[in-house]
């Protein structure tokens, strides 16, 4: 049930200072990379926050990679508001969105595959998404040891998201030989079988 206390809008420069003590207190439960007050000030209107009263308990950015793919970045919901569909919602607010501006495909990386298969998402390989890999993960710290899952879920018809349910779960991604060379070069982690998807 969405609690109706509680809605969305578009972030603004002005809520930069609590995004990031939101995404901060996440962070120190190991759920998110690090972002800084000014990177969150240039760009809050990407982001979609949720308030209840005045409070800011939810956000996510739509960061765009290409002009075909963007990421759901730093989706953090504070523990107040957990267990009540505020970060699903969001990150339907955030497809709807990246319909809108044309995009073709939205990715997270998480810690946690099994919430973003509930909303339709499929395991793949980091290597089908060099657009995150050549943008954040080249110079991240933890490069090869985050640990995360890249998921994806295609931004079309097949998707139903007023019910938060894939019409097809099945993802049929486009993966040629020239991916294969690049993730050799890079040392990335090894792709993860379609059986461990549910895992």
């Amino acid at each position: 049930m969405r609690p109706a206390h509680i809605r969305l809008n578009t972030g603004d420069p002005s809520n930069a200072r609590r995004l990031h003590a939101l995404i901060t207190a996440n962070l120190e439960e190991g759920h998110l990379l690090p972002r800084t007050l000014r990177e969150l000030g240039v760009h809050a209107e990407r982001f979609t926050v949720a308030v209840k009263g005045r409070t800011i308990v939810g956000c996510a950015e739509l960061a765009p990679l290409s002009p075909s793919v963007a990421e759901v970045r730093s989706l953090a919901v504070d523990a107040s508001a957990r267990g009540t569909g505020v970060g699903t919602r969001i990150v339907e607010e955030l497809r709807r969105r990246a319909r809108r501006e044309g995009f073709e495909k939205l990715c997270a990386f998480t810690h946690a595959p099994g919430y973003f298969i509930q909303m339709g998402f499929s395991i793949v390989p980091h290597t089908w998404l060099l657009e995150k890999v050549f943008t954040d993960c080249l110079k991240c710290p933890q490069f090869r040891r985050c640990g995360q899952y890249a998921m994806v879920v295609p931004l079309d018809e097949a998707y139903d998201g007023a019910r938060g349910r894939p019409l097809d779960d099945r993802y049929d991604a486009r993966h040629d030989r020239s991916v294969d060379r690049t993730a050799d070069e890079l040392s990335l982690p090894p792709t993860i079988a379609p059986a461990d998807r549910h895992a």
